[in-house]
């Protein structure tokens, strides 16, 4: 089957340059556009890569960045747009792509809460694609948008998923180590960061309580139901290049041992694995029993086979006091939860014969 087309936007940034190393020679998909902002029109992919944990295909470093143009993206035959676009400005861009017919799969949160657009992770709520359709009734010719979650609250969704399947656990506090690289280019200023923790983001504590409920919620008679899952949140942004590292506690009167969570963290597999979609990690979350894990430069980049690296989550130091239950996990922010994350979503949204 010939792949589908696809564009880029947002080409020049961190996230979009994310995006084009990982549908390099994508099975499913062709990327004929790279697009962004009118002041990289007419440059060169090279002129402005800026991913230095990634050599650059040769192939692609002389393809031209063009103007974000939906209609002519349209008449190109572009069927698939990945949007790597900053939130203040994706909104219009990415809803004219829909109502071009494009299925847009976003990184932006412009969309994220909106009562017939998912935020989708795939192993955790593939059943939300169910609203795509009511979407596509008010749109025309037939587009649609699906996002993926807030880059902190992703890992964590992840880890939690497991746990209040099998425990019906609800009462959780997390506090977020985050990467610099979630601020994008050039990201926090050097005064600000060097030798310093930075311990407010914003609207990011808002977002993890918020998104997390949506996402570990149900879709039924069309339309979402929040999960009672109670996420309290402190978001501090630290001097780490990639990955986010979050501390996790939850309460419980009936707290299993730190095996059986341990247990049902690793033995963990959900929709994606069973598809063998391409973007997916063979193991989903992974656990380490090493005291010092997981840790950003050892673990940012979990994930086997080598498409899905930087995939995986890691947990680790997993602990149970009495009712409390403690452990650290780990994602890469700008692949799990970033560029990553919305390629699994077009994968799975291709499995399923949305596009």
């Amino acid at each position: 089957m010939a792949k589908r087309k696809a564009a880029i936007l947002g080409s020049s940034g961190m996230i979009g340059q994310r995006f084009t190393h990982m549908l390099d020679a994508h099975p499913y998909f062709e990327v004929v556009a790279y697009c962004a902002s009118d002041r990289s029109n007419g440059k060169k992919l090279a002129d402005v890569w800026k991913l230095s944990d990634v050599e650059m295909n040769p192939r692609i470093r002389k393809e031209t960045i063009r103007a974000t143009n939906p209609a002519a993206l349209e008449k190109q035959g572009v069927e698939i747009v990945f949007s790597g676009l900053p939130s203040d400005v994706a909104g219009p861009v990415e809803d004219e792509c829909a109502e071009h017919g494009m299925a847009v799969f976003s990184n932006a949160a412009s969309h994220r809460m909106e009562h017939d657009t998912p935020i989708l992770i795939p192993e955790i709520n593939p059943d939300h694609l169910a609203s795509v359709e009511v979407q596509k009734k008010r749109r025309k010719n037939g587009g649609f948008i699906i996002t993926n979650a807030n880059c902190s609250v992703t890992g964590l969704a992840l880890g939690l998923k497991p746990l209040v399947d099998e425990f019906g656990f609800r009462e959780i506090n997390v506090a977020t180590y985050q990467a610099l690289s979630g601020a994008g280019y050039p990201g926090v200023a050097s005064l600000d960061i060097l030798g310093n923790v930075l311990p407010w983001i914003k609207d990011e504590e808002e977002k993890m309580t918020a998104e997390g409920r949506k996402i570990l919620g149900s879709y039924k008679n069309g339309r979402f139901v929040d999960s009672p899952v109670n996420i309290q949140a402190c978001c501090a942004r630290v001097n780490v290049r990639d990955g986010h590292l979050e501390a996790v506690f939850i309460r419980d009167k009936n707290m299993p041992d730190a095996k059986s969570i341990a247990r049902t963290l690793a033995d963990f597999r959900a929709k994606p694995q069973k598809l063998k979609l391409p973007s997916a990690p063979d193991r989903p979350i992974i656990v380490r029993k090493e005291q010092n894990r997981p840790q950003p430069l050892l673990d940012a980049n979990a994930g086997t086979p080598d498409r899905a690296k930087g995939m995986a989550l890691t947990v680790g130091r997993i602990r149970v006091d009495k009712d409390c239950l403690k452990f650290y996990l780990l994602s890469h922010n700008t692949i799990r939860g970033g560029a990553g994350g919305s390629v699994l979503n077009a994968e799975l949204a291709y499995k399923e014969g949305l596009i």
